[in-house]
């Protein structure tokens, strides 16, 4: 049993985990929105600009500073559905219809032509930071 923590208190990494598996098992799409979506509609339907289906996020793991994180892999190949500038990426679960988390672009990505187009994103990570 790994403790994360200050003396005051601290967490097991099955806590930290716990919510972070969500993220691992669930996630099965990555998509490109031009706004920040706060509902699956709006993730997957209202400001979707692109997806990649059959996505996948690593498994938790130890966090450099403490607490824990998962990776999201790199995509490449990525289906452009409308033409518009991305500012957000949405993680989903399509089988229970669920926003399951959004990260903001680190800059923003210009999307043109629909269809046979593709984008591509670096991987980056996801974490619950040790409480202090």
């Amino acid at each position: 049993m790994a403790l994360q923590g200050t003396t005051n208190h601290a967490l097991e990494d099955r806590v930290f985990d716990s919510g972070l598996s969500i993220l691992d098992t669930e996630v099965d799409k990555i998509v490109l929105c031009s706004a920040s979506p706060t509902t699956y509609t709006e993730a997957n339907t209202t400001y979707k600009l692109a997806e990649k289906t059959s996505y996948a996020i690593g498994s938790p793991a130890n966090r450099s500073g403490g607490g824990r994180e998962v990776t999201a892999p790199a995509v490449s190949g990525g289906t452009i559905t409308s033409a518009g500038t991305a500012t957000h990426a949405a993680y989903v679960d399509t089988v229970n219809t669920r926003l399951l988390a959004v990260r903001q672009l680190s800059s923003s990505v210009a999307l043109a032509s629909p269809g046979t187009n593709t984008w591509s994103c670096s991987s980056h990570k996801m974490g619950i930071p040790a409480p202090t």
